[in-house]
C-alpha cells in the first residue's frame, strides 16, 4: 500500500552504485532501523545528517594562518621527509613553502608511494587543514583535502562532515549520501501554507539537498530554516500518528459514565487527609471527560507522592456507580500488590469490591476470580499483564487504568481497549515529562498535572558525598538503625561482572549483613515474584530495617517509614531516575534524608546532575533539567519507553515546532478523517516516509 513514488527511497542501500554487502553491513551499524524495516534503505542514508561542517573558506598564507583555524594554503611542496628506519611510530612528513615560510604536513603511518603520488614534489597544490604550532613551527596533520592548483574548482569550499562507524571512510559515505540524494523523487507539499511562509520553511527536497551541499555552516545548523523544516515535518508524522491513534480508540463510540456522586462523597469522607487542590481538579477533569458520550483518553501526570492512585480510585467509584468495572493495570507486581493494599480499606469502607489478579493465581484461585469479574461481582480489578489475557473476561469493562504508562506503548493502549465496550482510558505516570515530551509521546491525549506534594509530606534532605567516605557513612546507617529507623541501600547492579566496577548489590548486601546481621534484606530483579515480596514485605513489617536494592524499587513502592537512602555510584543513574528513587523516603512523619555516593573524578555532567538534585525536589523542574542535559533519547529509559527517538529532530532546538505540529495534526483529521483530499494523500507519503506505517494501517482498518 506504500505509495509507488517512494520506491526508489525504500529500495535496500545496495541498489545503489558502488554499495555492496561489506558497505551495506556497515551502514547497518551506522544507520537505526525504522519501524518493521531492519536492513538500511535508500531514506535512511537521506535522514542521516551532518553533524558539523568544515569550512575552507578561509584562504591564509603560512606565516599568518591563525593557530587552531582551518585554512586553504596554495603552497609548494618541497621535499618528502619519511620517518628513519627502525624509528616506529614516527610520522612521515612532507615540507612545503609559500613566499611567507614553510609548514610541515604531518601522515602518521603514511605510505612513501602513495604520498608521493598524492603530493610530488615542486608541484603547486591547494592543502587544507587545521594549523598547530611545534616546536616552534608550523604544521598541518593530516590535511582534510588537497589537490592540485588546476584542479582547484574540485575541492568543496563547505564540506559536511557525518556521524561514522569504524571501517568506514567519509568519501564512501559521503558518495552513497549523494547517491541516496539522486534519487529523490518531486514529491507534493504536505505541510499547511501558513506554516511554511510563517516559518520561512523550505520544500522538503530541497532542504534536503542544502544539508548535505551546505553554502555555509549555518546551513547545516538545528537551527537553520533548512533543519527545521525536516524537523517539522518528522514532528507532524508523529503527531499524525497519535492523532490517528485517537481518532481509531474515541471512533468506537464511548459512553456517558454517571452516578450520583453518593461513591466519591462517601470515599472523601473515609480519607484520613484532605484532598489537595491539584488533586480535585484532576478529579473534575475526569469526571467531566466519563461523563461525556466520547471515550476518555487522559493522561494524569504527577511527581512521585503527589496522589494519583487516591485520584484514579475517585475516577473508579465513578464507574462503578455506573454499573461498570474498572481495571488497574500496573507494570510490576510489587506495585499490584501495593495498590491493592492501599485501595482495599477505602473500598471496604464504601462498598466497593476489589480483587487483585497477577501471573501468580493459579488453579481454583484463578477461577473464581475469574468467574466473579465474569458475573460482574468485582468492581475494581488491580493486577499486571494478567489482567488482559485471553482467558480473563469482563462483565462491562469501562474504565482502563493505567499506572506507569511509559512502561507500555501505544500499541498496548489500543489492546487493552479490546477487553470492554471503547473503555475510558487514564494513564498515569511518576514520571515528570517536560511538556515538549508529553506532546510527542501522548500527543493522542488530554493531559492533568498534579504540582506538589499531599499534605503532611516531609521535604527530604539531600547530600552528596565521595564514596571513600563509605565507612562515615555506614556508620551513620548503624546509628540511625539503632534509633529504630528504616533505610534503603540502592546499587546498579545485580551481582559484579569483569566487565563493570560499579558495585553490586549481592556483594554490597555481604558486607552490610557483616555489619548489621539479620536486618539487613536484599531484593532484585533476578528474583521471583514471590521472593521480591517477601523481602518487601519483611522491610515493611519491620523484621528487616535496612534493604540493599537495585532500582527494582525505583517505581511506586510504599514503606512510609522509611527515612533515609543511599545510592551508590550516583553518578551512574539519570537525574529522573534519581529523582524516583529519592521519591521512596519521605513518606512518613520522619524527616528523611538522601545521600549520593558518588566516584570520583566526577565529570561535568554529573556534577550538574547531583547539583540539580541538590537544589531542588520538584520532579517537573528535574525533568527539564534532565532534558537538557541528557537530550529526549534517554529521557524515559530504553526503547521500550514508549517515547519515540527522533532522527532528525532535536527537542532542545526544535520544541517550539512540536505544539504547532500536534495543533496541524487534529486539525486536518478534524477536516480529512480518511486522509482522502491531496493533502491528505501527501500526509501519507509523510507517514510512510517518517517510517509510520501502523498509522496508515489503523486508517484502513477504520
Amino acid at each position: 500500500m506504500r505509495p509507488t513514488i517512494l520506491d526508489q527511497l525504500f529500495a535496500p542501500v545496495t541498489a545503489l552504485e558502488g554499495v555492496g554487502p561489506r558497505l551495506a553491513a556497515l551502514l547497518k551499524t551506522l544507520l537505526p532501523p525504522s519501524g518493521d524495516i531492519a536492513e538500511p534503505r535508500v531514506r535512511d542514508l537521506l535522514f542521516h545528517l551532518p553533524s558539523g561542517v568544515i569550512d575552507r573558506r578561509q584562504r591564509a598564507e603560512i606565516a599568518t594562518a591563525p593557530e587552531g583555524a582551518i585554512v586553504t594554503l596554495t603552497v609548494r611542496i618541497d621535499r618528502h621527509a619519511p620517518p628513519a628506519r627502525g624509528a616506529k611510530g614516527a610520522p612521515y612528513r612532507v615540507f612545503a613553502d609559500d613566499e611567507t615560510g614553510e609548514l610541515a604536513l604531518v601522515y602518521f603511518r603514511g605510505e612513501r608511494q602513495w604520498l608521493e603520488k598524492l603530493l610530488p614534489e615542486g608541484e603547486t597544490m591547494l592543502v587544507s587543514g587545521r594549523i598547530e604550532w611545534f616546536n616552534g613551527r608550523p604544521q598541518m596533520v593530516h590535511p582534510d583535502f588537497v589537490c592540485r592548483l588546476a584542479e582547484a574548482e574540485t575541492m568543496p569550499l563547505v564540506e559536511p562532515v557525518y556521524p561514522m562507524t569504524a571501517g568506514l571512510s567519509p568519501k564512501v559515505l559521503r558518495k552513497a549520501i549523494l547517491s541516496a540524494l539522486s534519487r529523490l523523487p518531486e514529491l507534493d507539499e504536505w505541510i499547511d501554507q501558513s506554516v511554511v511562509a510563517r516559518h520561512k520553511l523550505p520544500p522538503f527536497g530541497e532542504a534536503l539537498a542544502r544539508l548535505h551541499h551546505p553554502t555555509d555552516p549555518q546551513a547545516a545548523q538545528p537551527e537553520s530554516a533548512t533543519w527545521r523544516r525536516l524537523a517539522y515535518d518528522e514532528f507532524l508524522a508523529g503527531q499524525l500518528a497519535l492523532a490517528l491513534s485517537r481518532q481509531r480508540m474515541t471512533k468506537a463510540r464511548g459512553r456517558s459514565l454517571v452516578g450520583d456522586g453518593r461513591l466519591p462523597r462517601k470515599i472523601r469522607a473515609a480519607l484520613p487527609f484532605s484532598l489537595t487542590e491539584a488533586q480535585k481538579t484532576a478529579i473534575a477533569e475526569i469526571a467531566e471527560d466519563m461523563a461525556a458520550p466520547d471515550r476518555m483518553l487522559r493522561l494524569l501526570q504527577g511527581d512521585v507522592g503527589s496522589g494519583k492512585t487516591m485520584v484514579a480510585l475517585f475516577a473508579m467509584a465513578a464507574a462503578a456507580e455506573s454499573g461498570a468495572q474498572s481495571a488497574l493495570l500496573a507494570p510490576t507486581e510489587i506495585l499490584a500488590r501495593q495498590h491493592a493494599a492501599t485501595l482495599e480499606p477505602l473500598c471496604a469502607a464504601v462498598g466497593l469490591r476489589l480483587a487483585l489478579l497477577t501471573g501468580r493465581d493459579s488453579g481454583r484461585a484463578r477461577a473464581e476470580k475469574l468467574a466473579a469479574l465474569e458475573a460482574g461481582e468485582i468492581d475494581i480489578v488491580v493486577g499486571t499483564h494478567a489482567l488482559f489475557q485471553d482467558d480473563v473476561s469482563y462483565r462491562d469493562l469501562a474504565l482502563v487504568v493505567v499506572d506507569e504508562q511509559h512502561r507500555f506503548g501505544v500499541h498496548q493502549r489500543l489492546a487493552l481497549s479490546r477487553k470492554g465496550r471503547a473503555p475510558d482510558l487514564l494513564v498515569m505516570t511518576a514520571t515528570p515529562i517536560p511538556r515538549t515530551l508529553v506532546l510527542a509521546a501522548f500527543g493522542d491525549m488530554e493531559v492533568s498535572r498534579l504540582h506538589g506534594k499531599p499534605p503532611g509530606r516531609k521535604p527530604v534532605t539531600t547530600v552528596a558525598v565521595p564514596d571513600s567516605r563509605i565507612g562515615e557513612i555506614v556508620g551513620r546507617i548503624g546509628a540511625a538503625l539503632s534509633n529504630g529507623e528504616k533505610a534503603y541501600w540502592i546499587c546498579p547492579l545485580v551481582e559484579e561482572s569483569e566487565k563493570s566496577d560499579l558495585t553490586a548489590a549481592e556483594n554490597r548486601f555481604a558486607d552490610l549483613e557483616g555489619a548489621f546481621g539479620p536486618q539487613v534484606g536484599l531484593v532484585h530483579g533476578r528474583m521471583s515474584g514471590e521472593e521480591k515480596d517477601a523481602a518487601m514485605s519483611a522491610f515493611k513489617a519491620g523484621e528487616t530495617r535496612l534493604i540493599v536494592a537495585t532500582t527494582v524499587i525505583e517505581v511506586g513502592v510504599d514503606v512510609p517509614d522509611a527515612s533515609i537512602i543511599v545510592i551508590e555510584h550516583a553518578e551512574r543513574f539519570g537525574l529522573a531516575q534519581l529523582h524516583q528513587l529519592r521519591g521512596r523516603v519521605g513518606r512518613g512523619e520522619k524527616a528523611s534524608s538522601c545521600v549520593l555516593l558518588y566516584r570520583t573524578p566526577l565529570g561535568e555532567v554529573a556534577k550538574a546532575r547531583i547539583a540539580v538534585m541538590r537544589e531542588t525536589e520538584d520532579g517537573f523542574r528535574i525533568a527539564e533539567e534532565d532534558l537538557k542535559l541528557r537530550g529526549e533519547g534517554d529521557l524515559l529509559g530504553t526503547k521500550q519507553s514508549g517515547i519515540p527517538g527522533f532522527r532528525v529532530a532535536r527537542i532542545d532546538h526544535h520544541a517550539d515546532l512540536l505544539e504547532i505540529a500536534r495543533d496541524d495534526a487534529r486539525m486536518v483529521l478534524a477536516r480529512d478523517p480518511d486522509l482522502k483530499t491531496p493533502r491528505g494523500e501527501a500526509l501519507r507519503t509523510l507517514l510512510y516516509l517518517f517510517g509510520r506505517d501502523e498509522a496508515v494501517r489503523l486508517l484502513r482498518s477504520g
